[in-house]
């Protein structure tokens, strides 16, 4: 399924909305965890100093948990947010306020400890949790002397296990979860902000789209879809839409000169035709007169000749001009009507068999009892396999031969005349179906037809709802193809 502008601009807003959502979230979330840590650490950094100075246990360098019991006992119900840790030289948990089985590490990283020792303003530093296997709390530290001895470290979780307890309740609380309605209620409305803007952009554009569609369907016709209306202001798709409003206008006003103009054209050659054709008719008639009745000899009798065959000549020629003339004002009627095949095929071949036989090239017919019905214009159909078979009369040379071959398809019988000629160059295959057109290899004197005959046919079949395609090359011959419906 094809998705309209609108619908992927809306894809990808809701996507980006994802995206950034989610970004600034954990970002968010990330910055407060590091604030709330620093603030924390940095409020409660000497508490472990001031721990371990001021009780003479510690100073002694007693760190089992029995005679220590109290004294966490008592700190923990002073700082329920704290948990205690006496830690040796070697990062040994030694003893600690949490009840036994509740820390899950035997040792700690050290240098953590070393590092806020040494550096106490980079503030977080992470330590190791004893109570999880990979767990990282802020803490406070302070070193354990005892005569100048290093004893140990006293290992100050801030944030103990009770102290998360309570804050993951309050992070559940009905509190936190109003503000994250309304936090998600507000991104809600900007999203459909956002849809509904794009929406009001992308609708213009939509409707331009489905008018020019509509339009290429009426080939471009304004009278049959009106012009859209568009207000005049700065808005780029309005001034697209008068652009394409005033374009649509200028091939209109084009295209109806361009009739107009062929359509006179097409009269032209109409009238012109007939009107030339009857004072020809009357030289020919008058010029075959004079060659019989008058004794004529020598010169006369040439140029009498001359004269004839040229007369001949320009009727032929004006009267392949008055029938494409004709083909192509679309006034041309089609009787479309059942009707054998071979037998109209053997009756073209017995038109130009005494042409052949003077030539010396044999006419043939594939399968020779071409016994096919078909549904066509006899007339029309006559006229095309007429004309192909004098192109190809004229371009083969004697000892050649022509052969039209019928293929049966489904619905329908391909005809195809076959010439063993001279054939043409594959430059000019494209063009031969041009009037006036004459390939640079054809047979004779060129002033002998007009070279309108290929034109014709191509005419023909097009209002036999058929297409001609030929096949040649140079030396080999030709071979013009084309369909014919067959009757049901």
């Amino acid at each position: 399924m094809t998705l309209s502008l609108y619908h992927r601009l809306a894809l990808t807003i809701t996507a980006m909305f994802m995206l950034i959502v989610s970004v600034f979230v954990w970002w968010t979330q990330n910055l407060s965890s590091v604030s709330r840590a620093q603030a924390e650490q940095q409020l409660h950094i000497g508490l472990a100093a001031h721990l371990a100075q001021d009780n003479p246990l510690l100073q002694q360098g007693v760190y089992d948990y029995e005679a220590l019991e109290n004294l966490f006992h008592t700190l923990m119900v002073l700082g329920p947010a704290f948990e205690f840790y006496f830690v040796d030289p070697g990062g040994k948990l030694l003893t600690y306020s949490a009840k036994p089985g509740a820390v899950k590490r035997a040792s700690i990283d050290l240098s953590p400890l070393v590092q806020l020792i040494k550096t106490p303003t980079r503030l977080p530093v992470y330590g190791d949790d004893p109570r999880s296997p990979d767990g990282k709390k802020i803490f406070s530290v302070a070193p354990v002397y005892n005569e100048q001895k290093l004893q140990g470290y006293l290992y100050v979780i801030i944030g103990s296990s009770i102290y998360d307890s309570i804050v993951a309740q309050l992070n559940s609380s009905d509190q936190l979860v109003k503000q994250a309605v309304w936090l998600g209620v507000f991104l809600l409305l900007l999203f459909i902000t956002l849809l509904l803007l794009f929406r009001f952009m992308t609708q213009p554009l939509k409707r331009l789209t489905q008018y020019i569609r509509s339009t290429e369907q009426h080939k471009f016709d304004i009278q049959q879809v009106p012009l859209l209306s568009w207000q005049q202001h700065n808005n780029e798709i309005h001034r697209l839409g008068n652009g394409i409003n005033a374009m649509l206008q200028t091939i209109n006003q084009q295209m109806s000169q361009l009739t107009a103009v062929d359509e006179q054209r097409r009269q032209l050659l109409a009238h012109l035709s007939h009107d030339l054709r009857t004072p020809l008719a009357s030289l020919q008639g008058y010029l075959e007169l004079v060659e019989r009745q008058c004794d004529t000899s020598g010169d006369m009798q040439r140029y009498m000749d001359i004269a004839l065959k040229n007369c001949t000549q320009l009727k032929n020629l004006i009267d392949q001009i008055f029938e494409l003339a004709h083909l192509e004002s679309g006034q041309t009627q089609v009787h479309f009507e059942t009707f054998n095949m071979g037998e109209l095929i053997y009756d073209v071949l017995a038109k130009f068999a005494l042409r052949a036989q003077q030539a010396e090239i044999a006419l043939q017919v594939t399968p020779t009892e071409c016994d096919f019905v078909v549904y066509s214009d006899i007339a029309k159909l006559e006229r095309v396999l007429s004309n192909l078979l004098e192109n190809a009369l004229r371009h083969t040379p004697a000892g050649g031969s022509i052969t039209i071959v019928v293929t049966p398809k489904a619905g329908s019988f391909d005809i195809a005349v076959q010439d063993t000629g001279v054939g043409i160059s594959q430059k000019e295959l494209p063009y031969i179906f041009e009037a006036r057109y004459q390939a640079s290899n054809s047979k004779g004197c060129k002033k002998t037809h007009a070279g309108l005959g290929l034109a014709i046919t191509a005419r023909l079949l097009q209002l036999l709802k058929s297409d001609i395609k030929v096949n040649s090359r140079l030396g080999e011959g030709s071979e013009f193809v084309f369909a014919v419906r067959g009757a049901e």
